[in-house]
């Protein structure tokens, strides 16, 4: 499990690109048959994706680093799956998750692990997990059952659904937020007018993305922004007092994850277009 630490937004104004995109960039999440895991001290959320297509890829690493004699025994799960059909056990107990999917796995469950139901068409099990001070039922929401809203318009170049999976009002989870927000054709801004939350860090992956397409995603204090370029499949770490938000060369879809004092979606400070530098 690779190992972030959290950056100072003082520090982050001396960033070159290279330096952002170590500290907050992850370019490969899915290798097949394997588990990839990031760490990052922002409010210690856990970022990976696991690939399974020959073989089940279990969900274990190094316990030395969470302190722990198993993975969830003080944390949570969140699950989304972005590729082809997939099939996720928690302790004996198999759920099916098809496409833009989601699992939740609550603190305590001893034994994870994905497998694909076609190699040919392997799943592609996306992961957020957060530290859990208290035990919820492992649950599966598909994007019928989400709670879901519609925002933006073509006029701004912003027509996009939210899904909400894991909420206050939804899936419940210690701390864990998670859900999905889709672009429709046309449309290529995503949270914008931007926002800040300095009670949670975020995490966005993007996926959905042509080959040949880009996502520039922004990140900073609102005075003082930078951008890190994103292609297909690929996460990026938001620290609470970092704006979020992007614009991309071609629609695209990405799920947004978030950990820190509380569950409310709606908790933002709202930071206008004419702040931004």
């Amino acid at each position: 499990m690779e190992r972030r630490y959290a950056s100072h937004p003082q520090e982050v104004k001396q960033f070159d690109t290279e330096r952002l995109r170590k500290e907050f960039h992850i370019p490969v999440l899915f290798v097949p048959d394997e588990l990839k895991l990031v760490l990052t001290h922002e409010d210690r959320m856990i970022i990976g994706g696991a690939q399974p297509v020959t073989q089940e890829v279990q969900l274990t690493t190094d316990l030395k680093e969470l302190g722990v004699t198993y993975f969830l025994e003080r944390r949570e799960l969140g699950v989304i799956n972005v590729g082809g059909a997939g099939t996720v056990t928690v302790d004996g107990t198999s759920y099916e998750l098809g496409t833009k999917e989601c699992l939740y796995v609550g603190q305590g469950s001893k034994e994870v692990s994905f497998k694909s139901n076609d190699s040919a068409q392997p799943a592609k099990f996306y992961l957020n997990s957060a530290p859990a001070h208290q035990s919820y039922p492992t649950a599966k929401t598909t994007l019928a059952e989400a709670d879901s809203s519609a925002l933006g318009d073509i006029k701004n170049s912003n027509e996009r659904t939210i899904y909400r999976f894991i909420h206050a009002d939804g899936v419940q989870s210690a701390q864990l937020v998670m859900g999905m927000t889709e672009l429709k054709p046309g449309n290529m801004w995503n949270t914008m007018p931007a926002h800040i939350h300095p009670r949670r860090m975020e995490a966005y992956f993007y996926f959905g993305l042509p080959e040949d397409a880009a996502v520039f995603h922004l990140m900073g204090e609102p005075d003082e922004t930078r951008h890190i370029v994103m292609s297909n499949e690929q996460a990026v770490i938001s620290p609470s007092w970092s704006i979020h938000s992007g614009v991309g060369t071609s629609n695209y879809t990405f799920i947004w994850s978030m950990a820190g004092d509380n569950k409310r979606y709606d908790d933002m400070d709202p930071v206008s277009i004419k702040e931004l530098q």
